[in-house]
């Protein structure tokens, strides 16, 4: 994979995976154009090569009675903590683990569907941190989510209703997938085997379309490898403006560089935290040197990382 030509076509191949609507073989093949056995053999290759894992979908964060929360903790850590890191991969709720050059030495990303499940899980982790050598941990609490896994939310900033079968739904969608797209006969079978809680495979069908027509189901997905196709470099940049009146103007520009997969407001000195992702470590150099020429950026704080523990990697490829 270390060809650059074999690089473009994985990103291509990639991105024929993500749509609006669940992954269909012919339909996907056609739109690529490769016959469906061809096809099927590429998808088959990139599995066996690790470049890409278990096909998912992106949630949308508004969606009601509780907008989902984004929560980032920054860990300070050594090697000879193990026990640390493997406490933090058993909590459902953590969604992206990197090991990072800075003060601290972990950064984990949560996604809450709740309050109380928010605060019942902080129990947990300061428990875990209480036992730790350094026990020092930093808390950032997201304030608006401008852009997740490159797909901008500022045009689907209406709340959507969902009731607690939805969200069930959505979590088999988002974790319950293997290498092959879940169908409604094994979410069904989920329901009955794991959540003791008869359903019907023509309601969740229904279900399913309802989250789609709404937004609450943003994208459907597959995780990937990144420096297996080529992204060589990402980034953790929390960014001040020199007018902080211009938090939600500047927010709305940076949302369109494609450089940043994830944009949030959060409520520390540098208001905007962002994920970036550049395919070559050089480029980020020149991704900030644009950002100062360009916008009004009066300082910004960098982490670079250097291990992806759990991936966050079903980003959109632009």
């Amino acid at each position: 994979m270390n060809d650059i030509n074999d690089q473009v076509e994985s990103q291509r191949f990639i991105k024929n995976l993500s749509g609006k609507t669940k992954f269909i073989v012919s339909r996907n093949s056609r739109n690529i154009g490769l016959s469906r056995q061809t096809y099927q053999n590429k998808l088959d290759y990139m599995r066996d090569q690790k470049i890409i894992t278990n096909f998912t979908i992106n949630i949308n964060p508004n969606i009601r009675p509780n907008n989902l929360k984004y929560v980032m903790i920054e860990i300070k850590t050594n090697p000879k903590e193990p026990e640390l890191v493997k406490k933090l991969l058993e909590i459902p709720q953590l969604r992206m683990l990197d090991g990072i050059i800075g003060d601290f030495s972990l950064f984990a990303l949560f996604i809450f569907k709740s309050p109380d499940e928010y605060y019942q899980t902080l129990n947990t982790i300061d428990k875990i941190m209480a036992k730790s050598y350094f026990k020092k941990y930093q808390i950032i609490e997201t304030i608006k989510v401008f852009k997740t896994n490159g797909i901008s939310i500022i045009e689907s900033e209406i709340p959507i209703d969902i009731d607690e079968i939805d969200y069930k739904i959505l979590n088999i969608l988002r974790d319950a997938q293997g290498i092959k797209p879940i169908s409604t006969y094994e979410i069904s079978k989920i329901f009955k085997e794991q959540l003791e809680i008869e359903i019907s495979q023509s309601t969740i069908h229904n279900r399913i379309k309802k989250l789609e027509k709404e937004g609450a189901i943003l994208n459907y997905v597959v995780n990937f490898s990144p420096k297996k196709i080529g992204f060589e470099g990402k980034y953790l940049l929390r960014i001040k403006p020199k007018d902080p009146s211009k938090y939600n103007e500047l927010a709305l520009r940076l949302d369109k560089n494609r450089n940043i997969t994830d944009l949030f407001r959060i409520g520390e000195q540098y208001g905007l935290f962002a994920i970036v992702r550049v395919e070559n470590i050089e480029d980020y150099a020149d991704f900030i040197r644009d950002l100062y020429v360009s916008e009004e950026i009066e300082d910004t704080y960098t982490n670079f990382v250097l291990d992806e523990l759990i991936p966050y990697t079903n980003f959109i490829i632009l």
